[in-house]
């Protein structure tokens, strides 16, 4: 899929009928959390649900990143709760 210049992530993966999952579209839940595998990506907001570190590891939010360059990205639920420890293990 190829983003418009401005478009978000999530916003072009929802003009081709991809599903990613998402639900404030501010940057402030996680619930899009991606993988970002290859690529650069800008924000149009601050990513407050992403920790420095996380940032570091190179989870972004697809709600509010918008891409600078291909990027190729790993999405999905599972990329989501690996950011949440497992206070059980």
């Amino acid at each position: 899929m190829r983003a418009e210049p401005g478009e978000t992530v999530l916003e072009a993966a929802g003009r081709a009928d991809e599903h990613v999952p998402f639900g404030c579209l501010t940057g402030a839940c996680g619930t899009c959390t991606a993988e970002l595998l290859d690529g650069e990506v800008r924000y149009r907001r601050a990513p407050r649900a992403l920790k420095a570190r996380h940032i570091e590891a190179g989870f972004v939010l697809a709600c509010v990143a918008v891409p600078e360059t291909d990027c190729r990205l790993r999405v999905g639920a599972n990329v989501q709760a690996e950011l949440v420890e497992n206070p059980w293990k």
